[in-house]
Parts: structure tokens; C-alpha cells; sequence
């Protein structure tokens, strides 16, 4: 998945004017030219454990990390599956504005995206579905309503499945300030 609007799916490029548009579509295609596999080179993320905590209880993942910039702009790209109790966190240094957001441009699973504030608890939690267009531009944008400091990517239907809303908390080693336990 990949950040649009200040960053894709993570921190990539803005969408739509027809000018960066090209440019963005002969960027995405660049790796491909150069006989890199964006299968491969997402495998090499680190993994972590993960908690949501929910009222119906703990529920762990293991989730690959996405600090950089070009990690969270490749984020979950041209995987064909994702296991069930895995994800994506994507990490930030600072807050990150509303307006920022995540497309599925070269995304081939349905995913779910839940925001996360400083402290680890869930804002808001959307439905993504893959983008089969060529031209990134035509890919739509999921948003958060307002700033957030991480985002989760699970399989579609994984937080509703096990009635996980927002307010719930999810919780990582390593996690700065996090409110749950």
C-alpha cells in the first residue's frame, strides 16, 4: 500500500496533476526496469510483535515495519497474500497531517487501514480495495480525518471479524508513550 498527498502509503508522492502524474508513472515502473522484485525486497523488512487490545481481547501479529520513507512507500506493493495474523505498521517521526494518505496503486489484496495517535489508539479504521489501474493518479486515496502518528495494514475483514473499533489500543515493543499494557 502506498501513501499518497504528502507521502504514499507511508510518505510518497502527491497524486494527480497531469505532469507529476507521468512523473509518478515512470518512477513506479523504474524498480521493474532495473530487474528489481518488489516481492523480494519487501521480504527483508523487520518483524515485530503486535498487540491489539480490544474488549474481546489480546490479538497478535506479527508485523514487518515500515520506517522509511521508500518502506512505506513500497509498503505491502505486489504481494499476492498476506498471512492471517500478519500486517504492516507503518512508522513516523512526527504526526502526519490529515491530508496525507494511502492508495493501493500496485496493491493486489484488499486491505484494512487503522489510523493510530501518539499513544496507540485506534482513530478510525477504513476498508481498502487494490487499484487495478496502470496510472497511480487514478487510484483513490484513503485519508484519516485527522493527524496520526501510525497506520496498521491487516487483511480485509481482520478488525471486524474480531469486533476491533476504534478507542481499542494496539501496542508494540519498542513503542514511545504507548497507553495500553
Amino acid at each position: 500500500m502506498r501513501l499518497a498527498a504528502g507521502g504514499a502509503s507511508g510518505g510518497g508522492p502527491r497524486a494527480p496533476d497531469p505532469t507529476r502524474r507521468r512523473l509518478l508513472q515512470g518512477l513506479a515502473l523504474l524498480p521493474l526496469a532495473l530487474g528489481w522484485q518488489p516481492l523480494a525486497w519487501a521480504a527483508f523488512l523487520p518483524t515485530r510483535p503486535l498487540t491489539i487490545h480490544s474488549r474481546q481481547g489480546p490479538h497478535r501479529l506479527t508485523v514487518e515495519v515500515a520506517n522509511s520513507s521508500s518502506e512505506r512507500s513500497q509498503g505491502l506493493m505486489e504481494r499476492q497474500s498476506l498471512a492471517q495474523d500478519a500486517g504492516m505498521l507503518f512508522l513516523y517521526d512526527v504526526a502526519q497531517p490529515a491530508r496525507s494518505g494511502f492508495w493501493m496503486y500496485r496493491t493486489r489484496i484488499p486491505l484494512d487501514i487503522a489510523f493510530l495517535d501518539a499513544e496507540g489508539r485506534i482513530n478510525e479504521i477504513h476498508r481498502m480495495q487494490p487499484c487495478r489501474s496502470d496510472s497511480p493518479g487514478d487510484c483513490p486515496v484513503t485519508r484519516a480525518s485527522k493527524a496520526y502518528h501510525a497506520a496498521l495494514e491487516v487483511n480485509a475483514g481482520y478488525f471486524e471479524a474480531r469486533d476491533i473499533r476504534p478507542g481499542d489500543c494496539v501496542s508494540w515493543p519498542g513503542q514511545d508513550g504507548g497507553a495500553c499494557g
